[in-house]
């Protein structure tokens, strides 16, 4: 018997939206996804793309052309704030290579977009742009758009982001992103005019990802397209007025802020001509992620959003070249959109294993249970990190450095990409293996049924 062929509407077109798209379709169904923004491109900043990613990129045939816009950086560093002191180091080329089979990797977020984009039309994906939903009707199911007909579809996945409209409409009211406390300044500057700077050539010259640590703050900071740009995160408390979620950031305040901060951080704050600070904002976790009809389900942002402590790369972004603001705008942080592709990569896997119609419920509920504990544990050890990086000077801090300069690693180290157990769990995970896993446990679960 011929496998049913469903056809699938996605809310959002972001690396998570994207991701779904490719890889339902890659399993043989039709799918089309709604997106608000009138013209799909995204401006922005890095992003990292972990090996739990590659795996994925490179099963669609798709990593040599996401590594030829890319850098891969040697290693992680760790640095005290005070004067740049390395206080560990993970090793990732070769490390990630050798262990994982896949390489860690830096993009900019464009280029990763793009890439994405251009696949899903290859594969015959259908964009609708220009389409803002307003609510989903679950049952039909169906796509209620601002001045247009509703959409209707076989499956309905909302990837619409923190701010999520196909939340609200599931949870059946308001539901807000939510305050952390924290806020971003994103910049990048011209490695070429770091190289001019006798104390940032190597920064400019060597790869790698560089975490300074330090009270109430932290910055992260990498290379991007071949060692041509320099990506800078900086992560501060929040101070900007109630209801005012981005503004043109003071140069002064944010250089007084990393006043006492390591001199070669201060140097390369000093290329800085004019940046802005977003307020950083999160969710808090939901009961379920479907809707009990079994014919619609949310992923990434939508239902799980992640701070950008573990691995910042956020957006939009101040950049010597400008930007669009009609453009399409997503925000993430390395493992949030690692997670996003993730859960698009497994919505697809576990489409492929439909045999019927009837099994769609089914799908979409494994799908939760394979994701929710995942990214509830990559949420969480996020925000865990928060504490590691912004200690204030003491005895806590101390400790934290000294681990850090004297232990080999071991589970719970501060170091998260070196502890052994987490990095296995957080950059191993082999998304059809875990599918097959799963279906496996259905399909016996099935059979016991009909005896």
């Amino acid at each position: 018997m011929a496998k049913p062929r469903l056809h699938v509407a996605i809310v959002g077109a972001g690396l998570g939206g994207l991701a779904a798209a490719i890889s339902i379709t890659r399993a043989g169904h039709r799918v089309t996804i709604l997106e608000q923004a009138p013209q799909l491109g995204e401006i922005g900043a890095g992003i990292q793309i972990p090996p739990n990613s590659s795996r994925i990129l490179k099963s669609w045939g798709i990593l040599d052309r996401i590594e030829a816009v890319s850098v891969r950086p040697n290693d992680f560093v760790l640095r005290s704030y005070r004067d740049g002191n390395i206080l560990s180091k993970q090793n990732m080329v070769p490390y990630a290579l050798e262990t994982y089979g896949v390489p860690y990797l830096h993009i900019h977020r464009a280029d990763y977009h793009r890439i994405l984009v251009e696949e899903a039309g290859c594969l015959g994906v259908d964009m609708q742009l220009d389409s803002t939903v307003t609510k989903i009707d679950f049952e039909k199911p169906c796509v209620c758009l601002k001045n247009k007909p509703e959409f209707q579809a076989d499956v309905i996945i909302g990837a619409d982001g923190l701010k999520s409209v196909c939340r609200e409409s599931l949870l059946g009211c308001s539901d807000p992103p939510h305050l952390t406390g924290d806020l971003a300044y994103r910049i990048i500057v011209k490695a070429e005019d770091m190289k001019r700077h006798p104390q940032l050539r190597d920064l400019a010259e060597k790869p790698a990802i560089n975490y300074w640590m330090g009270p109430d703050g932290h910055a992260v900071c990498y290379l991007l397209q071949g060692g041509g740009l320099y990506n800078i995160v900086l992560i501060c408390p929040d101070n900007l007025p109630e209801l005012v979620n981005t503004a043109k950031a003071d140069l002064k305040e944010m250089l007084d802020f990393f006043e006492n901060w390591d001199p070669k951080l201060k140097a390369l704050l000093g290329l800085v001509q004019e940046t802005s600070k977003w307020r950083l904002q999160n969710s808090v976790e939901m009961q379920t992620w479907g809707h009990p009809g079994g014919k619609f389900v949310l992923l990434g942002d939508a239902c799980h959003a992640t701070l950008p402590y573990l691995l910042v790369s956020l957006l939009p972004i101040s950049t010597p070249f400008g930007n669009d603001p009609n453009l399409l705008i997503k925000n993430y942080s390395a493992q949030g959109a690692a997670q996003a592709v993730e859960d698009g990569a497994v919505l697809g896997t576990l489409f492929s294993r439909l045999t019927s119609r009837s099994q769609v419920s089914t799908v979409l509920s494994l799908f939760e249970q394979l994701r929710k504990s995942r990214t509830t544990r990559v949420v969480e050890g996020s925000t865990d990190l928060r504490n590691i990086f912004h200690m204030h000077d003491g005895e806590e801090q101390r400790e934290r450095d000294r681990q850090l300069l004297e232990e080999r690693p071991f589970e719970g180290f501060p170091n998260r990409w070196a502890d052994p157990v987490f990095q296995k769990w957080l950059f191993g995970y082999d998304v059809e293996k875990e599918v097959e896993m799963a279906w496996e446990k259905v399909g016996a679960g099935a059979a016991r049924a009909n005896l």
